[in-house]
C-alpha cells in the first residue's frame, strides 16, 4: 500500500491497491501526525478508546479538502467530488470493492457504530456549495453551507461518543455552525482572494457597504457596523450551543469547552480590532491558546483524579 497521502493520487478512482484494514488505519492516522494539525489537540481530549475511528473521520474530510483544493477548476473539482461520492456510496452498498485506504478504514466505523450515508453526503455537498455558490446571499443561505460542511462533523462526533438523542444534535449543530461562523469572519480577506465571500449580500445591501471595499480593505463606519451584528449573532449563537458541554460526559465537555473557548477568542480578537478584519486576520496569540489548553488539561487531569 502507499504509505504516505502525498503519494495517492488526486483522481481518486484511481487508487489500484487494496490495503488492509491496518494499513488503511495506520495510513489515516499518518494524516493526523503533522505537528501543525489542530486535529491533533483534539484527539488528545476525546476517549482513547474512538482515537482511531475519529483518525478515520477525520481523513475522510481531510483527503476530500485536499483533493478540491488541488484542483482550481471548479468543473474539475465537481468531477473530483463525484468520484468520492460514487466511493462513499460503494463503501455502503458493495463495501468488497474499495481500494482508498479511508473508505477501508471508514468502513468499519460505519458499521460499529451504524453512521447514516447522509452525514457523509453532506461533507461532500458543502465542498460542492463552495464551487457552484461561491457568495452568499441571504443568512440562510449561509446556514446552509454550515448546515453541509460543519455541523455533520459534529453529530458523527456525537454518534462515535454513544449520543443519539436528536435534542443533542440540534445543539450541536448551533455549536458546530457558530465555530464555523467565528473563522469565516476571521478570514474575511483571503477568502475573498479565493474567489468567496461569505458575508451575506442582504447584510451588505443593509448597512450600505460595497462588496468592493472587501477586495479593496476599505473599512468604513458601515462596515464596522455589519461586522459587529454578524460578531454578535455568531457569539449569541455560540453560547446557546455551548449549552451541550453540560448534557454529555466530562470527557467529551472538555474537548467540547476547548473549542467553545477557542471560538470565543476568534471572536474577541475581532472586538479588539475594532472590528476591522480588512486591515489584517485577527490572530488568537499563542500565549492565549497556551492559556485555553492548559485549563484543558487542568480539567482532564481533575477528571483523572475524581475517578
Amino acid at each position: 500500500m502507499r504509505d504516505s497521502f502525498e503519494n495517492v493520487p488526486a483522481e481518486p478512482q484511481r487508487v489500484e491497491e487494496r490495503p488492509t484494514l491496518e494499513e488503511a488505519r495506520a495510513w489515516c492516522r499518518e494524516l493526523t501526525s503533522s505537528p501543525s494539525e489542530n486535529f491533533r489537540v483534539a484527539l488528545f481530549f476525546l476517549p482513547k478508546r474512538l482515537r482511531t475511528h475519529f483518525e478515520c473521520l477525520y481523513a475522510y474530510r481531510r483527503v476530500l479538502a485536499d483533493l478540491v483544493g488541488e484542483t482550481a477548476d471548479p468543473q474539475a473539482a465537481l468531477r473530483v467530488l463525484r468520484s468520492w461520492q460514487g466511493m462513499l456510496d460503494e463503501c455502503y452498498d458493495a463495501p468488497e470493492r474499495s481500494m482508498h485506504p479511508v473508505f477501508v478504514a471508514l468502513r468499519e466505523t460505519i458499521v460499529e457504530f451504524d453512521l447514516p450515508r447522509i452525514l457523509f453526503l453532506d461533507l461532500v455537498r458543502g465542498f460542492q456549495l463552495d464551487e457552484v455558490r461561491p457568495v452568499c446571499q441571504t443568512w440562510e443561505e449561509l446556514l446552509e453551507y454550515s448546515h453541509h460542511s460543519a455541523n455533520s462533523v459534529g453529530r458523527l462526533v456525537l454518534l462515535l461518543c454513544g449520543y443519539r438523542e436528536e435534542e443533542l444534535a440540534l445543539l450541536s449543530d448551533k455549536f458546530c455552525t457558530a465555530l464555523q461562523l467565528a473563522n469565516l469572519w476571521q478570514d474575511v480577506v483571503e477568502d475573498a482572494e479565493r474567489g468567496r465571500r461569505y458575508i451575506p449580500e442582504e447584510s451588505l445591501v443593509r448597512f450600505g457597504v460595497d462588496e468592493g471595499q472587501i477586495e479593496g480593505r476599505v473599512f468604513t463606519l458601515e462596515f464596522r457596523a455589519m461586522m459587529q451584528e454578524l460578531v454578535t449573532r455568531t457569539r449569541a449563537m455560540l453560547l446557546e450551543g455551548g449549552a451541550i458541554s453540560g448534557r454529555v460526559d466530562p470527557e467529551l465537555a472538555v474537548t467540547l469547552d476547548l473549542f467553545r473557548k477557542g471560538g470565543e477568542a476568534i471572536l474577541d480578537e475581532i472586538v479588539a480590532q475594532d472590528y476591522d478584519v480588512l486591515r489584517g486576520r485577527p490572530v488568537v496569540t499563542k500565549v492565549k491558546k497556551l492559556s485555553l489548553l492548559a485549563g484543558a488539561l487542568m480539567s482532564k487531569a481533575r477528571m483523572g483524579f475524581s475517578r
